[in-house]
C-alpha cells in the first residue's frame, strides 16, 4: 500500500428543510430525489493530500420544494513517497480512500435524517468506486 490515512472529519455539511410543508412534502415523496457523490482532492503538504468525498441529494423533479442537503467529508491521506504514478495516485484518490470511508459517511448522512424523522431514506450500502472510476475513464 502506498498510502495511509492519517485522518477523517466533517468539513462541510448543510442539512436544511425550509418550511413545513417541505417537511411533510419529503416524507412522501423522497423518491423525487437521487443521491450524488463527488470526489475532490488537493495536495495539502509534500507528501499529504485532502481527499473530500461529498454526498448530497438532488431534487429529480423542478416544481417541488427542495430540501438543501450537503455533507463534504474530509480525508487526509500522507503517500509513502512522492513518486507515484497518475495512475495509481487517481486510483487512491477515486477508489481507495472513497471505498474506505464510505461506510462512515452514509452513516452520518442517514442519521441527519433519522433524527430529523425521516425512516425511509434508502441510500445504498455499497458504491463501486471501482466501477464508477472505470465510466470516468471511458468518457
Amino acid at each position: 500500500m502506498s498510502y495511509k490515512i492519517i485522518g477523517k472529519y466533517i468539513k462541510d455539511l448543510n442539512f436544511s428543510i425550509p418550511n413545513p410543508k417541505t417537511f411533510f412534502l419529503l416524507s412522501k415523496n423522497i423518491e423525487n430525489y437521487k443521491i450524488n457523490i463527488d470526489i475532490k482532492s488537493t495536495q495539502v503538504k509534500q507528501n499529504i493530500i485532502e481527499v473530500l468525498t461529498s454526498l448530497h441529494l438532488t431534487s429529480t423533479k423542478t416544481d417541488i420544494e427542495k430540501i438543501n442537503t450537503k455533507i463534504v467529508y474530509a480525508t487526509l491521506v500522507e503517500l509513502d513517497n512522492d513518486k507515484i504514478e497518475k495512475n495509481e495516485m487517481e486510483k487512491i484518490i477515486l477508489v481507495d480512500v472513497p471505498s474506505k470511508i464510505y461506510g462512515e459517511l452514509r452513516q452520518i448522512f442517514i442519521s441527519l435524517f433519522e433524527k430529523s424523522g425521516f425512516k425511509d431514506v434508502k441510500i445504498n450500502e455499497k458504491v463501486d468506486f471501482e466501477r464508477l472510476h472505470s465510466m470516468r475513464r471511458i468518457q
